[in-house]
C-alpha cells in the first residue's frame, strides 16, 4: 500500500463536548472557556505550530514544533536525538492565536483577543510503520496542503532518524476572548480616552524560490494559491 492510500489513523471522532477534569477545568475567566470540541478543532485547524511542554531530567522544557492532527490524535515530530520526544511521559501541548490587542482606558483593563488550546495527555511514540507514515502525512499536509504528494517522501533512513509522537485530543482546555474593552460603562469612561481593539491578522506572501532553483521551475498550484490568503 502506498503512502497516498494509507487510511487516516484513528478516524473515530471523540465526544462533541470536552471533558472537565482537574487539568482542564476553567478556574479563572470562566466566561472565556469553551467545552465545545468544534472550538478546539477550529483552533488546531487555524495554526500549524504548537509548544510541547514536557519535564526532562527534572526540568521543564517547552519546545516549539510543527504539528498535524486528526479527529483523535495530535502528532508532533523531531529527531530521534531530541530529549523532548522520548515518549511515555505526560505532556502539555499549547496552541495560541492572537487576534488583537484590547486597549482600554486604564492599563489594568488592557488585554488580548485570542484563541488558545491546552492539550493534556501522555505522549505515545508511534512505532507502527503505517501509522508513522500516515501521521507524517497529516503533519506535512496540515502545514502545506498538497505538499506530501508533491515532494519526495521520506526514505527508510529518514524515517529511522525521525521520532513521531501522538497525543490524544481527549483531554483539552479551550479559551477564547473576543470583543471590546470591559471598562466602557465604568468610571474611566469619563476620562475621554480612546479605547478599542487593534486587530492583528497575518497573510501568506508571494512564494520566494530557492536561489539554486532553475528559473523555469514553476511554483506548484497548491503553494501559489495560498498567496494573499489569511493564516490563522
Amino acid at each position: 500500500m502506498s503512502p497516498e492510500t494509507h487510511p487516516e489513523p484513528h478516524p473515530q471522532r471523540l465526544p462533541a463536548s470536552l471533558p472537565q477534569t482537574e487539568l482542564t477545568r476553567h478556574r479563572r475567566l470562566r466566561e472565556q472557556g469553551s467545552l465545545d470540541r468544534a472550538d478546539l478543532e477550529a483552533i488546531l485547524d487555524a495554526g500549524f505550530v504548537c509548544h510541547l511542554g514536557v519535564v526532562v531530567e527534572g526540568r521543564p522544557l517547552v519546545v516549539p514544533t510543527v504539528y498535524g492532527w486528526d479527529e483523535r490524535q495530535l502528532y508532533v515530530h523531531g529527531s530521534v536525538a531530541g530529549r523532548s520526544l522520548a515518549g511515555g511521559t505526560p505532556v502539555c501541548v499549547t496552541v495560541t492565536h492572537v487576534d488583537g490587542l484590547v486597549l482600554a482606558r486604564s492599563v489594568f483593563e488592557h488585554g488580548v483577543n485570542y484563541r488558545s488550546a491546552m492539550i493534556h495527555g501522555e505522549a505515545r511514540k508511534v512505532t507502527d510503520p503505517e501509522e508513522k507514515l500516515a501521521g507524517l502525512r497529516l503533519l506535512t499536509d496540515h502545514a502545506a496542503p498538497g505538499q506530501w504528494a508533491y515532494a519526495r517522501q521520506p526514505s527508510r533512513k529518514e524515517l529511522a532518524a525521525t521520532t513521531l509522537l501522538a497525543v490524544s485530543l481527549e483531554e483539552a482546555s479551550v479559551k477564547i476572548r473576543t470583543g471590546a474593552p470591559d471598562d466602557g460603562d465604568g468610571p474611566d469612561a469619563a476620562l475621554g480616552l480612546w479605547a478599542g481593539v487593534l486587530p492583528l491578522t497575518s497573510t501568506w506572501d508571494a512564494p520566494v524560490p530557492d536561489p539554486l532553483l532553475p528559473q523555469e521551475t514553476p511554483v506548484p498550484t497548491h503553494i501559489a494559491r495560498r498567496e494573499g490568503t489569511r493564516h490563522g
